[in-house]
């Protein structure tokens, strides 16, 4: 038996750990991905910033949905006090990212939007991090061997620096993965 059966449920995300974690609802699911240029309005409030997103890579798929499609897109961003984080361009950004979270509380901030052809809802979770003062060694061994690149805020919790380095969460750990499963799952329950 598979939950909601009555959706064919589309996942529009190339992340193997939203993947990961969608599988883990027992539900089927397509991935299906558009190129989606993330820009958003400067006066959004953090919180907008990933639900906005998420809308703008529903929009994509708004005119090929069919009547049992249940679209879930999603984006996830990373925030220190006022500034949003999102993938690094390249080491350099990277290493002062991780460098500006070392030793500091910041915020996971991830937006999901359920989209089908006649309706739509958006939501978002917050999870609190703190990270232990990192080396500069560590920083540079992380972003060398596992290339945070695709990552909000250069890291993966479940990675090597999640490991060593996180010393509290405070919220949902699927959510800094990249999916607030739970909340999701009660949404489309919902829905």
């Amino acid at each position: 038996m598979k939950w909601f059966p009555e959706y064919n449920f589309i996942l529009a995300s190339k992340s193997p750990r939203r993947q990961q974690l969608l599988k883990s609802l027992d539900i089927d699911f397509s991935v299906q991905t558009r190129e989606v240029e993330e820009n958003y309005p400067d006066h959004l409030s953090r919180e907008e910033v990933p639900v906005y997103l998420a809308k703008l890579k529903a929009a994509a798929f708004k005119t090929e949905l069919k009547e049992n499609d249940l679209l879930i897109t999603a984006d996830t961003v990373v925030c220190l006090g006022d500034r949003v984080l999102g993938k690094p361009a390249g080491y350099n950004e990277a290493f002062s990212m991780l460098s500006d979270l070392s030793g500091k509380n910041h915020q996971v901030i991830t937006g999901v939007c359920l989209t089908s052809r006649s309706k739509q809802n958006s939501f978002y979770s917050v999870s609190e991090v703190t990270f232990k003062a990192l080396t500069k060694e560590e920083i540079d061994y992380y972003i060398l061997n596992y290339k945070p690149y695709d990552k909000a805020g250069a890291y993966g919790i479940q990675e090597w620096l999640g490991t060593i380095g996180i010393n509290h969460i405070e919220g949902s750990f699927y959510n800094v993965m990249g999916l607030p499963i739970q909340k999701l799952y009660e949404m489309i329950k919902k829905f």
